[in-house]
C-alpha cells in the first residue's frame, strides 16, 4: 500500500510539473495566434478590402471603425478568398482541424485517449487565422483550445505517457491556451472540466492541474499583453437594485431561448452544406461568400466582434442595430464554422449574448452595460452547457465582480429554461462530442469496470438464480473467455514467471505491430487491492491481470500470462 501511495504521489507530482510547462506553451501559443491573427486580419480587411472593424482598447486597438474609398464591395471577395484557403489547408492535410476546435478536443478525451495528430496544431494556427483573419465570423478562443490540446498529446508521445495522463495533458492545454487569450485564470480551468459534460458534472480529478496551467499562461502572457480585462466596464456600475431582478429574470429566460436556436442553427447549417454536391475543400469559401453578401448591409457581423461588444458596453449602438445583430451573428459564425471553415463559437456566442442583452436595457430604458454583460454569460452558458466556467470567465473578462449574483441567476434560469427547451431535439448543445456524464464516458468504462469487479470481488453477488451466488473474479478463473461487443472477449490470467518485473507498456510493445490494438490489459488484482492498468505498472508474481481482446490475441498473451483451460479451476 506505502508503494501505491508513493506512485501515485509521484505521478501527482510530475503531472503538476507537466502543468507548468503547458502553462508555458499556452501563453506561447496564444501571443503567436494573436500576432498571425493581427497580420492577416490587415492585410485581408485592412489592406485589400479597405475595411477596419473597431477593436479593443485592451488589445491596443480603437473603437472606431473605418471603410475605404471603394466601400465594402470587395468584404465578399476577401471572406471567400480565405474560406478558400483555410478548405484547402484542413482538409488536405488535417480534415479534425476543420470546425471549431473545443469540441474536436472534447472528442479526443473521450474517444480517443486524448491523441491528436500532430500535424492538427500547425494546421489549425494557420487556417482559423486565415479564416478569423478574412473576416470570418468566429472565435479565437477553439482554436487556441486545440492548438495547445494537441501540443499536450505531442508532449504525451514524447514522454510515452498513459492514455489518462494524455487525457490530462489535453485539458491542461486547452486551459492554458484559453487563459492566455481570455485574461481569465479561473474561468478557464474550469472550462477545461466542465465542457466534457452535458450534464452537471466536471472531470474535477484534472482541476488542480487545469489551474496551474491557467494560471502560469494568464501572468506570462500578462508580461506582454497586460492584466487588464479584456473589456472596459464604467467605472459607474453600481450594484443591480432589487427592482431591477426581475429584469435579469427575463434576460435569462429570454437567453434560454436564444441558446436552444442556436445549436439548432448551427448545426442546421452544416447539415445544409453536407448536402451541396461538392467537394468539402470548396464549402469554406461558399460559406465565405454569402457572409461577405451578408457583410455588405451589416458589417458588424465579421470576426469575433469583441469592439462591437465594447461599443455595446459602452451604449453607443442603436436599438434597430442590437435588434437585428444577434440573429445575423448566428447566421454569419453558421456560415463561417458550419461550412468547415476553421474557428470558435465562443466570442459570437458572446456576442449574440451581448446584443441581446443590449436590446432589453434600451428597450426598457435600462443601464445597458450590466445587461450586455449579464447577456454574455446567459447565452453562451446555456447553448455550450458550460454555465459556471461562463459565469466566471465573463466576470473575469470584464471585471463586472458586483455582477456576480445577478449574472448567476440569468445563467442559471437560462441553463434550466435551455436544457428543457432542447431535451427532444436533434441538437441540443453546441458541443456535439459531450456526453451527459462520467458514466457515459469511454474514458471512464474502465474506471467504472473495475470498481464493479471490485465490488464483485469482495461480495457475493446474485445473478440469475436467486438461490445461487457466484463471484465474477471466480467465473473469470475457470478460463472461460466472456464475449463482450465488437468480437472482444474478457479474460482473466496469472502472470507468468517470465513476466514478473515487466510493466504493463513492456508486454504490450513485444506484441507484433498490427496486433496491439486487439488487446488491452485493464486490471490487475493483487492480494485484496484492485489496480486500474496502465502504462508503467509493473507486474509481481502472484497479480491476476484481466484483459480484453479478440479471440486471436490470446496466445500471444500466453508468453506472458497463464490461462487457465476451460473448466479448469485455480
Amino acid at each position: 500500500m506505502i508503494g501505491i501511495k508513493k506512485t501515485a504521489m509521484k505521478r501527482q507530482h510530475k503531472l503538476i510539473l507537466d502543468a507548468f510547462l503547458l502553462g508555458i506553451v499556452g501563453a506561447g501559443a496564444a501571443q503567436l495566434f494573436n500576432f498571425l491573427l493581427h497580420y492577416i486580419s490587415s492585410f485581408f480587411l485592412v489592406t485589400i478590402a479597405g475595411y477596419t472593424p473597431p477593436a479593443l482598447p485592451t488589445e491596443g486597438g480603437r473603437l472606431v471603425e473605418a471603410v475605404g474609398s471603394h466601400g465594402l464591395w470587395l468584404i465578399p471577395v476577401v471572406t471567400t478568398i480565405g474560406g478558400l484557403i483555410s478548405g484547402f489547408l484542413v482538409y488536405a492535410l488535417a480534415p479534425e482541424a476543420e470546425g471549431h476546435g473545443s469540441d474536436t478536443v472534447v472528442k479526443s478525451f473521450h474517444h480517443l485517449k486524448g491523441y491528436l495528430r500532430p500535424r492538427v496544431a500547425p494546421i489549425k494556427t494557420i487556417a482559423s487565422a486565415i479564416t478569423i483573419g478574412s473576416g470570418g465570423a468566429a472565435g479565437r478562443e477553439g482554436p487556441t483550445a486545440l492548438i495547445t490540446a494537441g501540443v499536450g498529446s505531442i508532449y504525451a508521445d514524447f514522454g510515452r505517457r498513459s492514455d489518462e495522463d494524455r487525457r490530462l495533458l489535453i485539458l491542461m492545454g486547452m486551459a492554458a491556451g484559453l487563459a492566455a487569450i481570455f485574461r481569465s485564470p479561473v474561468g478557464t480551468a474550469f472550462f477545461a472540466i466542465e465542457v466534457l459534460y452535458g450534464g452537471m458534472e466536471f472531470e474535477a480529478s484534472a482541476l488542480l492541474y487545469t489551474m496551474v496551467a491557467s494560471i502560469v499562461a494568464y501572468g506570462l502572457n500578462g508580461l506582454f499583453a497586460g492584466f487588464t480585462p479584456l473589456f472596459i466596464v464604467p467605472d459607474s456600475l453600481l450594484l443591480p437594485t432589487p427592482s431591477e431582478y426581475g429584469w435579469y429574470l427575463v434576460l435569462g429566460i429570454l437567453s434560454g431561448i436564444v441558446a436552444t436556436v442556436l445549436p439548432l442553427a448551427f448545426y442546421g447549417m452544416r447539415d445544409l452544406f453536407h448536402k451541396i454536391p461538392c467537394p468539402p475543400h470548396i464549402k469554406p469559401a461558399i460559406g465565405g461568400l454569402v457572409l461577405g453578401l451578408l457583410a455588405l448591409g451589416l458589417p458588424q457581423v465579421l470576426g469575433g466582434g469583441y469592439g462591437w461588444i465594447q461599443l455595446a458596453i459602452d451604449g453607443k449602438l442603436g436599438l434597430w442595430l442590437l435588434c437585428m445583430l444577434p440573429l445575423a451573428k448566428i447566421i454569419a459564425m453558421s456560415l463561417t464554422v458550419s461550412s468547415g471553415g476553421s474557428g470558435g463559437v465562443f466570442a459570437p456566442s458572446l456576442y449574440v449574448g451581448a446584443m441581446l442583452g443590449g436590446a432589453l436595457a434600451m428597450v426598457f430604458h435600462l443601464p445597458t452595460a450590466p445587461f450586455v454583460v449579464v447577456g454574455m454569460s446567459a447565452v453562451f452558458g446555456a447553448a455550450g452547457r458550460v454555465p459556471i466556467a461562463t459565469l466566471l470567465m465573463v466576470v473575469e473578462m470584464t471585471g463586472g465582480y458586483q455582477l456576480l449574483v445577478v449574472t448567476a441567476l440569468a445563467v442559471s434560469i437560462s441553463y434550466f429554461i435551455q436544457y428543457l427547451l432542447s431535451d427532444h431535439l436533434s441538437y441540443q448543445c453546441l458541443y456535439e462530442a459531450q456526453v451527459e456524464g462520467r458514466a457515459h464516458s469511454p474514458a471512464h468504462h474502465a474506471e467504472y469496470m473495475l470498481a464493479a469487479l471490485h465490488i464483485l470481488n469482495a461480495h457475493e453477488v446474485q445473478l440469475a438464480d436467486p438461490g445461487e451466488h457466484i463471484k465474477l473474479q471466480q467465473l473469470l478463473k475457470t478460463g472461460i473467455p466472456i464475449d463482450l461487443s465488437e468480437e472482444k472477449q474478457l479474460r482473466m490470467g496469472r502472470v507468468a514467471v517470465g513476466a514478473a518485473g515487466k510493466t504493463i507498456a513492456e508486454i504490450m510493445d513485444t506484441l507484433p505491430e498490427e496486433k496491439r490494438k486487439l488487446a488491452r490489459i485493464v486490471a490487475v488484482f493483487r492480494g485484496r487491492h484492485s489496480l486500474l492498468s496502465y502504462d508503467t505498472l509493473r507486474l509481481q508474481p502472484e497479480d491476476q491481470v484481466l484483459c480484453i481482446g479478440s479471440a486471436e490475441i490470446w496466445d500471444e498473451l500466453a508468453k506472458f500470462l497463464i490461462f487457465a483451460a476451460h473448466g479448469e479451476k485455480k
